[in-house]
């Protein structure tokens, strides 16, 4: 297949678009704290990991030159900081999360959006040849099948129960 090609177009587009699809989870977390003035079931650990790896991915977008890069992870970058401020904001400082075994507290929008970017960046390293784009991707798609065993073993209950993973 040559560079350019219609399925190259087709895979960084399908990259970008879950990519800032994933980003965008976190606007309901957002409004969320916004609403409540409180940050119950949201987690801070998603926003600030996400934020590093896109400073991080930008550098290297930066120093490939890769304008896809760049754009995807400059928004994200943009996004996971303004997500990380609001959640200051309203976070009190005696805060503390207690392990339960329920899923409550994970964003099942998230782990979704994180497989389908994951695998949708892996494929595209892949088909660059590039690893440095590859492998370190396949640990979200690893995460987000965790999170969807999690989903499927602890169910969140009936306000958000996800049929498609009950049995």
């Amino acid at each position: 297949m040559e560079p350019g090609g219609v399925a190259d177009s087709l895979l960084s587009g399908a990259c970008v678009l879950f990519t800032l699809a994933m980003y965008s989870t976190g606007l309901s977390d957002l409004r969320h704290m916004r609403m409540t003035r409180s940050v119950d079931n949201v987690q801070f650990l998603p926003f600030l990991t996400t934020d590093i790896n896109n400073l991080s991915w930008l550098s290297y977008g930066a120093l490939k030159g890769d304008g896809i890069l760049i754009f995807v992870n400059a928004t994200g970058a943009v996004l996971q900081t303004l997500y990380i401020l609001v959640y200051v904001h309203y976070c009190p400082r005696k805060a503390k999360i207690i392990q339960t075994k329920s899923t409550q507290r994970l964003s099942f929008p998230l782990t979704i959006a994180t497989l389908l970017t994951s695998a949708s960046w892996t494929l595209y390293g892949f088909q660059l040849g590039d690893p440095y784009i590859m492998v370190p991707n396949l640990p979200g798609i690893l995460t987000s099948l965790v999170r969807l065993w999690l989903f499927w073993k602890y169910s969140q209950g009936p306000d958000r129960n996800y049929q498609l993973l009950q049995t």
